[in-house]
């Protein structure tokens, strides 16, 4: 059984994967409307992504003999009116992700708890790729500027990523 404290803090982790995955589900609606299915593929992937994240801490909780503790989800935020700031929201809300994974796990050590270690190691890793992903589409969209046809290529590319999880 896990402490009160690495209980808590992996419900909040749950409510977080939950409140990314709205995050990410409402950029797709945004690049849906904005005639850019490729951009809207890529994050509605990204919300699948999310999903299976709070499900992880779901399971692990139970396998634990905890209890799960849903709270209400703030809605997104409206989405920024270019691609590029649409990514840089994202890279800097993945930055943030990653604080969160990485507090999770200090408490973790603190409370000794070795099998949320090794668990959280995963995000950990996974973290360090949803940031590469996130700034890697930053900087060629600053590349790209205003030019239509450079953003409409990457839009198809970014359509033709595979789902994942």
């Amino acid at each position: 059984m896990m402490s009160a404290k690495v209980l808590d803090a992996m419900n909040a982790q749950i409510n977080a994967e939950i409140y990314s995955a709205y995050v990410y589900l409402a950029m797709s609606a945004h690049f849906e409307s904005a005639n850019l299915p490729g951009f809207a593929k890529w994050m509605r992937l990204q919300y699948a992504e999310e999903t299976a994240h709070a499900l992880k801490f779901f399971d692990f909780i139970h396998e634990r003999g905890g209890a799960v503790t849903l709270k209400a989800v703030d809605a997104p935020p409206p989405a920024p009116a270019t691609p590029l700031a649409v990514f840089e929201k994202t890279y800097a809300h993945e930055q943030k992700v990653t604080g969160m994974i990485h507090d999770l796990y200090k408490l973790a050590v603190a409370e000794a708890d070795y099998p949320a270690q090794v668990f959280l190691q995963w995000f950990i890793n996974e973290q360090v790729e949803e940031e590469k992903n996130a700034s890697d589409a930053v900087a060629r969209l600053r590349m790209i500027g205003d030019f239509a046809p450079a953003l409409l290529m990457m839009d198809e590319e970014m359509g033709e990523r595979g789902g994942e999880d």
